[in-house]
């Protein structure tokens, strides 16, 4: 005779449910962390540094006294463009730190197929 996969009592939902609350209240708790995480991203040798938190919400830009010349219309459009790219380096680190506090716990919820809505998962 086979033994029954869910144990002798057969299926337990109740333990099922707790389990699933758990997990959820850790999720919550991982998601409430990372958005109190500050990371910066930085450019051009700190001419240009974002701070976001670990959600992606912006919090700062600094740019450092005397790198661009307010004037100059193509200093500006350079600044604009390190803006961005000090953002966007300041994403990947606040998505790798989304993936490292969220990944284990995405794993019990039965893989890697991917968490619509959160950062870190799935197409994102």
């Amino acid at each position: 005779m086979t033994q029954n996969p869910f144990g002798e009592g057969g299926f337990d939902m109740g333990a099922l449910l707790q389990q699933a609350q758990q997990m959820q209240q850790q999720l919550m708790e991982a998601q409430a962390t990372l958005a109190e995480t500050e990371v910066e991203g930085t450019v051009a040798g700190g001419a240009v540094t974002v701070t976001i938190n670990g959600a992606g919400d912006l919090r700062a830009v600094r740019i450092a006294a005397g790198s661009f010349d307010g004037s100059d219309v193509d200093d500006l459009a350079d600044l604009g463009d390190l803006v961005v790219a000090a953002f966007r380096d300041a994403k990947a680190k606040a998505d790798a730190l989304a993936q490292e506090k969220l990944n284990p716990l995405a794993g019990g919820l039965g893989g890697s197929g991917g968490l619509p809505g959160l950062p870190g998962f799935g197409q994102g």
